[in-house]
């Protein structure tokens, strides 16, 4: 993921550059070549370049990460039981706390749009955090007025099992406890470690699954997931698996399950996405959105957090699902 944001970077980086290259190679053809380059169109062509270059950035760092986006979608399903019909789920993902600090008036207000969405469930992708549980502390009073019908339920990202601080294994492994017991006690939020809880209406039901971590790209070294535990005992009922890396999807989810729904993270569509181009599709099928592949659905959130501050195009994103029985 920070190669993904260090690529896209440097593409906005390279408005500064592009205009001193290209006038650089035009003076050095008029050495070689016996010709003279007027430097004025470029210093024109730099300005104007230098100034949208600041700009971009003043933006990326300021509006672009705290202005969210509210997306709706409406998904249809022939083995939803009828007494579900228009359940709602709202999806965010990838908080990333550490970099809220200073935005607390931005994450109270997304906290206010979910609740005011009146959820049936909140289900978080994960990555919390970037780094380790203290990312939390302060934060918790917001967090912990999220408010659903059914829970709040959540899984675990790579960053919360915190491979990218240096520690050792023992102190990594009482990080992590640490954090999922912050997660399950102070935010009261149901956290599935490869496991599912049913929920029922009269004498239907559905199960909400959440397994850990299992990536197939750059982190396929962090593979916690255990998909088959997750679904144990769900065998037969219309499931929503929450699983933080989209790879999983088309990797086991798809050819080893018959799971619906499957929402995920992860990606922050690079936290750049420009006439629709994301970095991040250099790395992931899946970057952003919905996908379908023969009836089943991903749905790819691209975070209200990121582990920069800035984002451009890739707007911060709270997602409504609204399940319905197929007419």
């Amino acid at each position: 993921m920070k190669f993904l944001l260090m690529i896209g970077s440097v593409l906005v980086a390279a408005l500064f550059l592009l205009p001193q290259l290209v006038w650089f190679l035009t003076w050095a053809a008029g050495k070689i070549f016996a010709f003279r380059v007027a430097y004025k169109p470029f210093l024109i062509a730099s300005c104007v370049l230098v100034a949208l270059s600041l700009c971009v950035f003043v933006y990326g760092y300021t509006a672009g990460r705290t202005h969210y986006e509210v997306k709706h979608v409406d998904l249809e399903f022939g083995t939803l039981p009828q007494a579900f019909d228009g359940y709602r789920i709202v999806q965010i993902s990838d908080l990333h706390l550490g970099l809220m600090h200073g935005c607390e008036d931005f994450l109270s207000a997304a906290v206010d749009e979910i609740n005011s969405m009146n959820p049936d469930a909140i289900c978080f992708t994960g990555d919390l955090v970037s780094g380790t549980h203290e990312e939390m502390d302060g934060l918790t009073p917001i967090l912990q007025k999220l408010s659903a019908k059914d829970g709040v339920f959540s899984v675990m990202g790579n960053h919360d099992y915190a491979p990218y601080v240096k520690m050792d294994d023992s102190l990594r492994e009482k990080e992590i406890s640490v954090l999922q017991e912050r997660v399950r006690g102070e935010l009261a939020w149901v956290l599935l470690l490869n496991q599912n809880r049913v929920i029922k209406r009269g004498n239907d039901s559905i199960a909400i699954a959440g397994v850990e971590n299992q990536s197939y790209s750059f982190t396929r070294h962090l593979q916690y997931g255990d998909l088959k535990k997750a679904l144990k005992g769900v065998d037969g009922v219309f499931t929503v698996l929450l699983s933080h890396d989209p790879t999983h999807w088309r990797a086991e989810i798809l050819p080893e399950t018959g799971v619906p729904l499957t929402l995920s993270g992860h990606t922050h569509a690079a936290q750049i996405k420009i006439f629709g181009f994301t970095p991040a599709s250099w790395v992931f099928k899946e970057t952003d959105g919905l996908y379908e592949e023969d009836g089943r659905y991903l749905y790819v959130n691209i975070g209200l957090g990121g582990v920069v501050p800035f984002r451009l195009g890739a707007t911060p994103e709270i997602t409504v699902i609204d399940l319905h029985c197929k007419r």
